[in-house]
């Protein structure tokens, strides 16, 4: 067993590297690395079949818990998890539907011709919206769509739009930890452990609720004179572009907003209904590409399929480390150093979450500790709910710290480099960090006075 724990942690450590390197493309490094997973630690050093069957988890999808759970039935940790990727796959599928009908441009306009164009009160609004979106919708796409329409609006009314897109990238990772549906972390940690819609906005909803209010009021102190010096003498409000021009198809804008807000009610009834996460993503999904039409070819083109694949290879690399008992260590040492304290276990989840999802994807390292804070709770005798959502406010604020930290961080900067207002790391971290330590403070005490 040594040898196969030895090869599962070189495995990952390597394809930790090789990720944030960033010289291959991140789902060639997961699958290839999830490849050897499957054959050297657990054909050559272990020779368990079972293994390969429990980590490729292909026979769960065929079971009626994986589709319909009436009671508290968890997903099975152990593996690849296909209810976060079909999931994940059916939300693409209906952003992608609601974006070619104009919904976000609509909307991003729409907020901007109510606050008259002003750029101080269109930085809170759209610093909320961001918040708002991201509860329902990936951040990635919240910000890809946020960015350009900010970077828009900046050209038209005349001022830097890079303050709005650094506090829209900020609170969009704030709103993406308020639901389970929100960042992909959350998406792992609700399917994993069988928390539902309601447990996470109960919970870490209400953090994030109260850190939005803090971050709101410090992103306006570090920027509101700079804003307030591009205002100007204002805008001609009838000059700029009308909101119902973003919408390329009435039908379709109507259609696939009721499919957005289809795909809302069953989230937050999931857990009263039984619907899974799984069943949701697959049937708005299939909605949205009967609706589509003659279109539903364009809509299944633009799928991230490198993001989907980056999952698989990647839950097949956590679960060599699970199967050869590697996380228990993990646990087990966590353990120790707070010495059963149950205060001191939560504080340093959060902050090494936070700490080490600033250098690194939050995205595989919420996968590798999903089983670590399970253990932990069997081992230990702690509320393995609280440690859960001290694992996902660790890493889905940590990830805002640095511009690599997570996914929506990367594509906020690509958006406004490509417009010419190139962020640095200098002038990314000198905001984002404060800010980010605002929230891990804010998380910490709540869940220890609120649990502990």
């Amino acid at each position: 067993m040594i040898v196969a724990q030895s090869l599962a942690v070189i495995i990952f450590i390597a394809m930790f590297i090789l990720i944030i390197m960033d010289k291959i493309e991140r789902q060639y490094i997961t699958l290839a690395c999830g490849m050897l997973t499957l054959i050297l630690v657990f054909g050559i050093a272990m020779r368990d079949v079972d293994a390969i069957i429990e980590t490729l988890n292909v026979k769960n999808i065929f079971t009626v818990g994986f589709w319909y759970s009436a009671g508290s039935a968890e997903e099975s940790v152990s593996g690849i998890n296909w209810a976060t990727i079909l999931f994940i796959a059916g939300m693409m599928i209906m952003v992608e539907g609601m974006a070619k009908a104009g919904f976000f441009r609509w909307l991003c306009m729409q907020l901007a011709r109510l606050v008259n164009y002003k750029p101080v009160p269109l930085f809170i609004v759209f610093m909320i919206m961001s918040s708002v979106l991201a509860m329902f919708i990936d951040s990635i796409t919240v910000i890809l769509f946020l960015a350009a329409v900010t970077v828009e609006l900046g050209k038209l009314l005349k001022f830097n739009p890079v303050p709005m897109i650094l506090s829209e990238i900020f609170c969009a990772n704030l709103g993406g930890s308020a639901t389970m549906c929100g960042d992909p972390p959350n998406i792992i940690i609700g399917t994993s452990l069988g928390y539902s819609f309601v447990d996470f906005i109960t919970n870490t909803g209400v953090i994030a609720g109260i850190s939005l209010i803090l971050v709101v009021l410090y992103f306006f102190m570090v920027f509101h004179k700079q804003l307030k010096t591009q205002e100007g003498d204002g805008v001609d409000a009838a000059s700029m572009p009308d909101p119902k021009e973003a919408i390329t198809n009435k039908k379709d804008f109507v259609i696939s907003s009721l499919i957005f807000l289809c795909a809302i009610i069953l989230l937050i009834t999931h857990a009263q209904t039984g619907f899974t996460v799984a069943l949701i993503g697959v049937a708005v999904a299939i909605v949205t590409l009967l609706a589509a039409g003659r279109h539903a070819l364009d809509l299944l083109k633009k799928i991230d399929y490198k993001t989907l694949l980056f999952f698989v290879g990647l839950f097949m690399v956590v679960g060599g480390l699970e199967q050869t008992g590697i996380l228990e260590v993990i646990a087990g040492a966590i353990g120790t150093v707070s010495k059963g304290n149950f205060a001191l276990m939560v504080a340093i989840i959060v902050w090494v979450s936070g700490l080490a999802s600033a250098f690194v994807d939050n995205i595989p390292f919420a996968a590798t500790m999903v089983p670590v804070i399970k253990s932990l709770a069997a081992t230990q005798g702690v509320d393995l709910s609280v440690l859960a959502w001290a694992l996902a406010m660790g890493t889905d604020i940590g990830g805002s710290a640095t511009p690599i930290g997570a996914s929506a961080n990367v594509v906020g900067t690509s958006v406004a480099a490509k417009n010419g207002h190139v962020i640095g790391w200098g002038e990314y971290c000198k905001t984002a960090i404060p800010a980010t330590v605002i929230v891990l403070i804010v998380s910490t005490v709540f869940i220890i006075l609120r649990y502990c």
